[in-house]
């Protein structure tokens, strides 16, 4: 019977949507899912909305625990196959808070945080030491699992597992299934969805849509090229800041643009702020999900369940196709998150990289990509120095190291000198009190 253990239980819709999948999924249907959360109230909504889900679309075949506390963890890890990991440390209130607040105060402006910048420096922080506790006890009672990392910042915390643990990890995101479909949908190019080719390789969020051809063969980039500068010039949409890297890189890449707009020095600028305007950019994009999510919380679990009636259908994350593959030696494509030891040849080795990876019964296996066009590269860099300085202020635990790692994000070191920087992360880590105590 194959194991499978959900760290960060609490994240209900997440939670359903990929253990949904694995009911849906012959080879797992039969699976033990183990559910872990820190918070009691959170696990337990989770675990009545998978119950209805392992009824009504799975027959009930799979057998579902709860596991809450620290004082559990080992247990809903020990023996698992695959442990889908999706955990928030700090939450929202009150981590998210202070990673924009604090920053707000130095003039450093944020949409998301939660990948790169001050807040994503931050969020990386705290979640190391929590993933590294999961991995001391994985490599004591599971050590042959895999780790499908789904958390944010991707890049550093995939890295560092790869680095510093003996943990089998591969890092998912969401975007790079649906990032071709979305730009060809958003300039009317509908007839070009069917039988296409593509490649895509990067990183994390900042993955390159390299090569786009139709079910002929045809080479979509000069009509895309077309229609995203004429979308640019003549409308305001939500992804103008992907569509100007088309204008001026020359390709698209895979996370939207409220996230791409904080991860340069280009867009949010406290010294041009019409810029903001112009390219429709979201300051304080993720508070605001956060709390519409908190205050509709209550009514949409009740949607969700349907009073019990709640069905499922397989969704395109990957994690249930991975775990398939493996465990049926099926062979399957995905664009995952791995080390990169020369797969980009013009990226450093000891990078997290985003590129197609083949799986089958031997695990996850990445596939060679060669170098990316020099500017795709050169803007990968600009984040791979703060991922990098990030995992190794993680690393030694110096506050030294924290600060480099915030000197090194492009658009904090856009708007602020060095010791303003200092003075912001000083004042972010003692705001953070717990949640960053190794640092302090």
């Amino acid at each position: 019977m194959v194991k499978i253990t959900f760290m960060g239980a609490g994240s209900t819709v997440f939670s359903r949507n990929v253990l949904g999948d694995c009911m849906c999924t012959p080879s797992l249907q039969e699976a033990e899912i183990a559910l872990y959360d820190i918070d009691e109230k959170r696990l337990k909504e989770s675990e009545i909305i998978l119950h209805a889900i392992n009824k009504n679309t799975n027959n009930s075949r799979a057998t579902i625990k709860t596991y809450h506390g620290e004082s559990k963890r080992k247990d809903a890890l020990r023996d698992a196959d695959f442990v889908v990991n999706a955990i928030q440390i700090g939450g929202y209130d009150p981590c998210t808070i202070i990673d924009f607040e604090i920053p707000k105060k130095y003039g450093v402006r944020q949409t998301i945080a939660d990948t790169l910048g001050i807040g994503g420096v931050m969020r990386g922080l705290r979640t190391i030491p929590v993933m590294e506790a999961f991995a001391r006890d994985m490599e004591e009672v599971c050590p042959n699992a895999w780790f499908l990392n789904y958390t944010n910042p991707m890049s550093m915390l995939t890295g560092y597992m790869l680095r510093y643990t003996s943990v089998k990890t591969v890092g998912l995101c969401h975007s790079v299934q649906v990032c071709s479909e979305h730009l060809l949908k958003s300039l009317a190019m509908e007839e070009s969805l069917e039988g296409r080719t593509e490649l895509i390789a990067g990183i994390n969020h900042m993955a390159w849509l390299l090569d786009i051809k139709d079910k002929n063969g045809k080479d979509l980039y000069p009509e895309i090229k077309s229609r995203a500068a004429k979308k640019n010039r003549e409308e305001k949409h939500n992804d103008m800041v992907r569509f100007e890297y088309i204008r001026h890189l020359g390709y698209y890449c895979t996370e939207s643009s409220e996230h791409n707009a904080e991860y340069n020095p280009f867009f949010i600028k406290s010294t041009q702020p019409e810029l903001i305007e112009k390219f429709n950019i979201p300051l304080d994009e993720y508070p605001r999900r956060c709390i519409a999510q908190i205050d509709g919380w209550e009514k949409e679990k009740e949607d969700i369940l349907k009073g019990g009636e709640i069905t499922h259908e397989r969704s395109r994350e990957y994690a249930s196709y991975i775990m398939e593959a493996i465990v049926t030696n099926k062979p399957y494509k995905i664009g995952g998150n791995v080390l990169n030891h020369g797969l980009i040849t013009n990226l450093p080795s000891d990078a997290c990289v985003e590129v197609p990876c083949m799986v089958d019964g031997t695990g996850v296996n990445p596939c060679f990509v060669g170098a990316l066009p020099v500017q795709l590269a050169a803007m990968n860099m600009t984040n791979i120095n703060c991922q990098l300085m990030t995992i190794e202020a993680a690393r030694t635990r110096k506050k030294e190291d924290i600060y480099r790692a915030a000197m090194l994000d492009p658009h904090t070191a856009a708007e602020l000198n060095m010791d303003q920087i200092t003075a912001m992360c000083d004042e972010l880590i003692a705001a953070h009190g717990d949640y960053m105590k190794v640092y302090q």
